[in-house]
């Protein structure tokens, strides 16, 4: 049972990792998943307030993944139209990989905003702020998911000799 833990816990935080590009997957939270899974081998030794802090960490990630691409949007001048918009086209961007996440967002942020005002300079604004929102949030998934990998080599490095 053990090495079936092992296992999997290795391929959740890779599951992580991949998440972190990809939208669909949890990344922060899997990588999270991948380190609660190795902490409950049996003869394993993981601080619990490292499982708790990190747990934390991941869940705040997880939030603002959500909340940071409508945040610097708005920032920018979108409507709730572009807001829209960008959720329409992130969606049918999944059916596009591998940038077609992104560019669907834009593309929606700008066509929601010229529905409502026709004015392509403020749209193309609103899909900029999308456009910058989702690179902050990939890229904090990323170093997230990334720290957890290495916490994960660690602690499998520091319990190597329990494990075999």
């Amino acid at each position: 049972m053990d090495i079936f833990l092992l296992i999997l816990s290795f391929a959740i935080m890779i599951v992580g990792i991949i998440g972190s590009v990809i939208p669909i997957l949890p990344g922060p939270l899997s990588s999270w998943i991948g380190l609660f899974l190795f902490s409950i081998i049996s003869d394993v030794q993981v601080n619990t307030t490292l499982l708790v802090t990190t747990f934390i960490i991941a869940l705040i990630i997880f939030i603002l993944d959500y909340i940071l691409p409508i945040y610097t949007s708005k920032k920018f001048g979108a409507s709730k139209y572009g807001i829209i918009g960008a959720s329409i086209g992130t969606i049918i961007g999944l059916f596009v990989p591998p940038f077609g996440i992104i560019i669907g967002a834009i593309i929606g942020a700008i066509s929601g905003e010229l529905l409502l005002n026709k004015n392509f300079k403020k749209s193309f604004k609103a899909g900029v702020g999308v456009f910058l929102g989702l690179i902050v949030s990939g890229v904090s998934k990323a170093f997230i998911s990334t720290v957890y990998l290495v916490l994960y080599i660690k602690l499998f490095l520091d319990n190597f000799n329990n494990l075999f």
